[in-house]
This record gives structure tokens, C-alpha cells and sequence, in this order.
């Protein structure tokens, strides 16, 4: 067998360079820094909206009083996020709902003069019940004057937040906080469950009973404990912001003047809690799913409150619940990925029978004297049924998904049954999850399709206006946006 030809020199020493270079571009590029991540800024901003102009209405009951004073100030609250690629809004307004007629031109301006997409904005109510109308139900022109007041206000709080962006580092965490929350739907003994507004004796669950243990059998959902709480320092460490989100319905008994409830109290109570703040320091309390929680224990009743006593209490706990979050946080990071989606969904209103409608139209001609005879809030669903049987077949709502390194954030335009939330949390692909309700419009409860078979106020015709499923459309979308975002 013929020996094999000799390498040749030259061939040997080129190969041997060769080799040399790709071990030496190898440990250069592994030597060299990793491309340096964009440096978070945040900004923040508040703006007072508390009315210029009385008497005003607060929305939140069936037959408001007209008010002529405020007893604390309502506020527009915003803070801003960016990485030099991305920015996100997180605004927060003291009412009770406000709807796209003001939020949209708001976010439209804002956008035109920040650059920030409006699509990249997160807007919500506080659900307060001692907040003006926000879209003038009425048309007076006190509520007229201060619709322009709310919209300007949270246009100007989303710019100066903007304008006021700095080096920031930013952390999240949650305390449970279960002292507070109720549900306040309740299983009663057959026969006690009193004949809802359209003369029907269906339901078998009732929002608030009375505080009767002899007939209360259990509550019909869950309730989320959680104070979850995002939180940002500036560049030195202080405390710049804090955006919380708590599960509770309004707490109440504001004496009939106008207040933010106890998400304005708790605004006023984290920088004392948190001490050397920095300034332009904001802090948000938003409303989690609460649409079927609120803060009174059926079962074992508080004693009476003098008015705003139970909101400064309630307040209180929740703002240490956040500070002992907050002191649970490791080490803010200076450089969390941010993301946010957002989807406009369409949605099928709910249509009234023709029964329904008849009903509704001899029950509004009524007097007051034969109103005496009706059902409970029936005249107040008979309007309401015909108004909704004038809308059109369908209306569109907005959901969105933030990402903040490892926190998600959802956002829902209804007020929102706790067990959905709890939901989101546990299906999330997030490490940690929470949920604002009533952002970015409101268009009333939203149940669970379970829930809608035991009835109660919120499964109402008009108090709930969409279709039956709506609450399985919109998780599903909000999960399938949050597997993109966390791949």
C-alpha cells in the first residue's frame, strides 16, 4: 500500500494561523462586555380634578343627592416607564368609572404630544362612589364643566409624567390583607331570596343580606386577599413610586360629600409610611376584581362608624399591607423588560325579551303611588331595560397586558367577580400577576357564566349589559396575549 504524500510545510503553518486566530477571536469576543440593557426611567405626576363648580351628583347610587363641597381632593394620578424602546402609561383617576368618550381624546392628545402610543396607556378608575359622574349623565352644566376638568386633568397628568422621566429601579412583591375583604353575594335559605326588579323569583343568591345568621348559609365566591404593589425608586433609592392594586370594593360613608374614599387616604398615608421620599413621589392604590367583595362581614358585623372612620381604617391596613410588601423586595432592578398588548374585543350586548320590554314600558308610566306595589328598584330597571334594548347589537372593549421584567399586569373595563382574577393569577406564565378593573372604560359587572345561574344583582339585566360568557372570552384572550409576552 502506497505511503500517503507528505503535508506540506506551508500547508501545515496555515492551517496552524488558522486555528490560532478562531482560539483567539473566540476568547476576545467571550472577553468583551455584553451589550449593556437600556437604563429604566420612570416620571410622575398628579393633578387635582376635585370640582370647581357645584351642585354635583356623585354616581354610585340609584338616587344621588347633589353635593355642594368635597371632603378630601380627586385626583388624576400617573407614572411613566421607559427603557428607551418602550413606554408604558399607568394612570389612575379618582371616579367611579370613566368611560371612552373621555378616555380615548384624552389618550389621543396625550399621545400626540408625549410620542407615547395611546395603545401603550393604561387608564383606570379608582371606582370611588363619591366621584361626579365623569360623562355627564345628566348634562348640567356643572357636569359638563367638570367632564373638560377630568379629561384635561389626565391629559396633563400623562404629560408632565413624561416630561418629569428619571433613572429609576423598580421592584414588586404582594401581603395578603384577608381582614377586609367579604363577598358580599350570599347562598340564602330557600324562600328568603326577596323577588328581584322584573318581578322574578329566580335568584337564589342576594348581594348585602340582611345581617341575619338564621338565614345566611354561605358566601358564593372567593375573595383575593392580595395588596400586590409595584414600586419604584429614583436614582439615589427613594421611594418614587408605588402602584398597588387591592381586591376591595369603595369602603363608604363619606357623609355625602365628595371623596376618593379610602384609595385617596392611601395615597396620603405611603409616604409617611415609607419616610424619605423622593420628590414628585406618587402613590396609586388601584381596584383589583372586586365586583363581587366589598368590606362589610354579613356574618359577624363591625360596629357603626362615624363617617370616613372605617375608610381611614381600611386605608391604614391596606397602606402597611403595601409597606410590608414593599419590604419584602430584594433589590430594585434597573433594567426589567417592558411590554405591553392591547386588544379591542368585540362583545354581544344582552337583549331584553319583548316581555322585558312591555313590562318596562308600563312600569316607567307608574306613579309613585303605584310604585308602591312594585318590586324593589323596578321602576330604576325599567328605564335601564330601555335604554339597553335601544344600544346597538354590540360594543367593543379594550383589554391589555403589561410586562414589567417578571410582573404582569391585566386590565379589564368591568367590574370584575374576585374568582377571575384569582383565575388570571394562577393560569398567568407571569411570576407574579394582579388585575385592574374599570381601566379604560366601564361597562358595568362582569360575572362568571356560573355565577349568572344563581342570579343576584350583579347577573341583572343592565347592571350586567354583555353577553352571559363574556368573562371566558376575555380571559382566554388575556392569557393567550400573556404567552406572548412571556414565551
Amino acid at each position: 500500500m502506497p505511503a500517503k504524500p507528505p503535508v506540506k510545510r506551508k500547508e501545515r503553518l496555515v492551517k496552524r494561523i488558522a486555528t490560532f486566530l478562531l482560539i483567539w477571536l473566540f476568547a476576545a469576543a467571550a472577553a468583551l462586555p455584553s451589550p449593556a440593557r437600556a437604563e429604566l426611567r420612570a416620571g410622575t405626576a398628579i393633578v387635582d380634578i376635585t370640582p370647581q363648580q357645584w351642585p354635583l351628583a356623585p354616581r354610585g347610587s340609584f338616587t344621588p343627592r347633589p353635593t355642594d363641597s368635597a371632603h378630601d381632593p380627586l385626583h388624576v394620578r400617573c407614572l411613566v416607564l421607559d427603557d428607551g424602546n418602550t413606554s408604558i402609561v399607568l394612570g389612575l383617576v379618582d371616579s367611579c368609572m370613566v368611560h371612552r368618550d373621555v378616555l380615548d381624546p384624552a389618550k389621543k392628545r396625550a399621545s400626540q404630544t408625549t410620542g407615547i402610543p395611546a395603545d401603550h396607556m393604561l387608564i383606570s378608575a379608582t371606582h370611588t362612589h363619591s366621584a361626579p359622574f365623569a360623562n355627564a349623565q345628566h348634562g348640567t352644566p356643572q357636569e359638563l364643566a367638570y367632564q373638560k376638568r377630568l379629561l384635561d386633568g389626565i391629559v396633563e397628568a400623562i404629560v408632565r409624567a413624561a416630561e418629569n422621566r428619571q433613572p429609576a429601579k423598580a421592584g414588586w412583591s404582594g401581603y395578603d390583607l384577608p381582614d377586609e375583604v367579604f363577598n358580599r353575594r350570599w347562598f340564602l335559605k330557600p324562600g328568603t331570596v326577596p323577588t328581584n326588579p322584573f318581578g322574578e323569583d329566580t335568584d337564589i343568591v342576594k348581594m348585602n343580606p340582611p345581617r341575619n345568621n338564621k338565614i345566611l348559609i354561605n358566601p358564593a365566591g372567593p375573595t383575593d386577599p392580595e395588596v400586590s404593589v409595584f414600586y419604584v425608586v429614583d436614582a439615589k433609592g427613594r421611594p418614587l413610586a408605588v402602584f398597588a392594586n387591592y381586591s376591595l370594593h369603595y369602603v363608604g360613608n363619606t357623609g355625602g360629600q365628595m371623596s376618593a374614599d379610602y384609595f385617596g387616604e392611601f395615597s396620603r398615608l405611603m409616604p409617611v409610611r415609607l419616610g424619605r421620599t423622593a420628590e414628585g413621589f406618587v402613590a396609586m392604590l388601584s381596584n383589583g376584581t372586586s365586583g363581587d367583595v366589598n368590606n362589610i362581614n354579613s356574618r359577624n358585623p363591625r360596629p357603626r362608624r362615624e363617617p370616613f372612620e372605617q375608610i381611614r381604617i381600611v386605608a391604614g391596613k391596606t397602606a402597611d399591607a403595601a409597606t410590608r410588601a414593599i419590604r419584602q423586595i430584594d433589590s430594585p432592578s434597573g433594567d426589567p423588560t417592558l411590554a405591553m398588548r392591547e386588544r379591542e374585543i368585540t362583545l354581544k350586548h344582552r337583549v331584553p325579551t319583548a316581555e322585558q320590554i312591555e313590562r318596562a314600558k308600563r312600569i316607567v308610566e307608574v306613579d309613585a303611588e303605584g310604585e308602591k306595589e312594585l318590586p324593589r328598584l323596578a321602576k330604576a330597571y325599567a328605564e335601564r331595560t330601555l335604554k339597553l334594548a335601544a344600544e346597538p347589537p354590540t360594543t367593543k372593549v379594550i383589554v391589555q397586558t403589561v410586562r414589567i421584567g417578571d410582573l404582569a399586569i391585566c386590565t379589564l373595563p368591568f367590574e370584575v367577580f374576585a374568582e377571575i382574577g384569582l383565575e388570571l393569577k394562577d393560569k398567568s406564565p407571569a411570576a407574579d400577576t394582579f388585575v385592574v378593573s374599570l381601566a379604560n372604560g366601564g361597562y358595568g359587572y362582569l360575572p362568571t357564566p356560573e355565577q349568572h345561574q344563581f342570579g343576584g344583582y350583579e347577573t341583572w339585566l343592565t347592571t350586567n349589559k354583555v353577553q352571559k360568557d363574556a368573562s371566558a372570552i376575555l380571559v382566554n384572550n388575556l392569557l393567550e396575549m400573556l404567552g406572548e409576552m412571556f414565551p
